[in-house]
């Protein structure tokens, strides 16, 4: 729940790293709570509801993406790939399971910012 509210505070924040964990567990909670939603519109006859979060959430997902992608090297528009039919979305979905490999040019690597220092 952390990560998905985190995603939400830097919404319009296109700079800097992501981390997996960040990156698959806005994701999921994404994904199940528009499924929820969807339910809910379907069960109770109001229409909107599922709408109303995926365009709310749109921004953030771009943005959450934009910063997972910077965590492995590559920029954000790397996005646009998805326009390609079929190809598009897999190259995608391999560059957001890939694991960064230090620091970058967007930065320091996430995963170890929040370690103290001894």
């Amino acid at each position: 729940m952390d990560y998905f509210i985190g995603a939400y505070r830097k919404y319009a924040d296109f700079s800097g790293r992501a981390r997996r964990k960040e990156y698959w567990l806005f994701t999921l909670f994404f994904y199940i709570t528009f499924a929820v939603l969807a339910g809910l519109d379907e069960l109770l006859g109001i229409f909107g509801l599922a709408m109303a979060f995926f365009f709310f959430s749109l921004v953030p997902y771009f943005s959450i993406t934009c910063r997972r992608l910077h965590d492995i090297g590559r920029s954000g528009w790397w996005q646009l790939i998805t326009i390609l039919p079929f190809i598009g979305p897999i190259i995608l979905l391999v560059f957001l399971v890939l694991d960064s490999e230090g620091d970058n040019a967007y930065g320091p690597r996430p995963k170890f910012e929040s370690l103290p220092v001894s």
